[in-house]
């Protein structure tokens, strides 16, 4: 993301991002031709929750996940994936570290008697 972006994002208020959240529902949904009664029986949504979602007063989690994959629009999450990337240099250290030696044998040979 870029700074100004950001810079923009972190001014507004949370009901100023519900708003953009909304009204990025509403451009979605409109460009894409589908009516609300239409976004809303897709998502499993009342009507009433879409309404409310696209005027940025509110809604859950869940419901702004139905309402994106309805739309065809899961690609905007990929910003919350996580990516473990471990460097070649660590993996090389990491595998210097590693003992070098042959298994253990885990077979034990059964004690004999002792005579005494």
């Amino acid at each position: 993301m870029s700074e100004e972006v950001s810079k923009y994002f972190v001014a507004k208020s949370d009901k100023g991002i519900l708003k953009s959240l909304g009204n990025f529902i509403k451009e979605t949904r409109l460009s894409q031709g589908k009516t609300q009664d239409n976004l809303a029986k897709e998502s499993g949504l009342n009507r009433t929750t879409l309404i409310q979602m696209e005027r940025g007063n509110g809604g859950n989690l869940l419901s702004f996940i139905q309402v994106i994959r309805a739309l065809d629009r899961l690609e905007i999450f990929q910003i919350f994936e996580i990516q473990n990337e471990i460097s070649p240099m660590l993996l090389a250290k990491e595998d210097a570290l590693k003992l070098r030696r042959a298994p253990r044998s885990t077979s034990k040979k059964p004690l004999e008697p002792l005579d005494w």
